[in-house]
């Protein structure tokens, strides 16, 4: 069994391509300014730019941001087409497209150009940093939510649905445990190509051997939960693992590639245990959903 189990997370590991992520992450950015003044574009600049950025990165960066107003000195014309523009808050003539920067919340300005370009997410939060804890989080959220999806549908297959797709191969990887480790693998390289980190199991293997090792912990762990009783609460228990493991897991990696440490025991153990309730409560309302469904037929 326990070759058989081994076989499977190395067929899992083989599926995760980190060039597909590296190259989201590397994709080149530009971002237009308008702004009334250049006391008004500086300060954009520094948002998008802080002073705890090295000046190597700084100086990337500013290949990638560009003035829109009038041209400055010493200043190269902005591109023919930038990816997102940002215009002082105020200014008349903003097309629709543009995105208004509010000096008072920012976190705003964020979060408007994240509900309208999610396809970038990934390479604004590599190149720029108020970007990056937005991202972080969508990535951890989104992974954790699929892995209980997964952990449902996997306990009540004559039961659920058949409504909702996922990014992987369901099928060809039937083991709850290989398709976490998949997604908590890509989990990983998503969250280093948002941190601004090399991206590759090479370049992370102390990260990849941590998860693929977490891998057996949580098998032993939700075999205990299963439960295959329709809507029973082991099912409930089982999907609130998933979402508890891949918890840990992504906090720890943001803890990590933010500020170059690890979680402690009692923090570990504190953060599963969120987990672990915010997974009962998500999962009981993917239950509910379901109930509705098949009341519906």
């Amino acid at each position: 069994m326990v070759n058989s189990f081994l076989a499977t997370i190395g067929k899992a590991i083989r599926s995760v391509n980190p060039d597909e992520v590296r190259s989201m992450a590397d994709r080149p950015i530009n971002i237009g300014l308008m702004a009334t003044s250049e006391t008004r574009l500086n300060e954009m600049w520094f948002w998008l730019a802080p002073a705890e950025i090295s000046e190597a990165k700084r100086q990337t960066l500013a290949g990638l941001v560009h003035p829109l107003g009038p041209e400055l000195p010493g200043m190269p014309p902005p591109p023919s087409k930038v990816d997102v523009e940002i215009w002082e808050n105020g200014m008349r003539g903003k097309p629709p497209h543009a995105f208004v920067y509010y000096p008072n919340n920012q976190q705003r300005t964020v979060d408007e150009i994240l509900e309208k370009h999610e396809d970038l997410g990934l390479p604004l939060s590599r190149h720029f940093l108020p970007f990056r804890k937005s991202v972080a989080d969508k990535i951890v959220n989104s992974i954790c939510n699929e892995n209980v999806m997964f952990s449902i549908t996997t306990s009540l297959p004559n039961i659920v649905p058949n409504i909702f797709s996922l990014p992987l191969a369901v099928g060809e990887f039937a083991s709850d445990t290989a398709f976490l480790t998949i997604n908590q693998l890509r989990m990983a390289f998503l969250l280093a190509g948002a941190h601004d980190h090399p991206i590759g199991y090479r370049q992370q293997k102390a990260q990849v051997a941590s998860v693929i090792a977490g891998a057996f912990g949580w098998r032993a762990i939700a075999r205990e939960a299963v439960s295959k009783i329709p809507f029973g609460g082991g099912v409930i228990g089982k999907a609130g693992i998933a979402y508890a493991g891949t918890w840990v897991v992504g906090r720890s990696l943001e803890r990590l590639y933010k500020l170059g440490g690890n979680l402690t025991h009692a923090e570990r153990k504190n953060t599963y245990s969120e987990g672990l309730h915010r997974g009962k409560m998500i999962a009981e309302k993917m239950m509910e959903a379901f109930r509705g469904a098949r009341v519906k037929k």
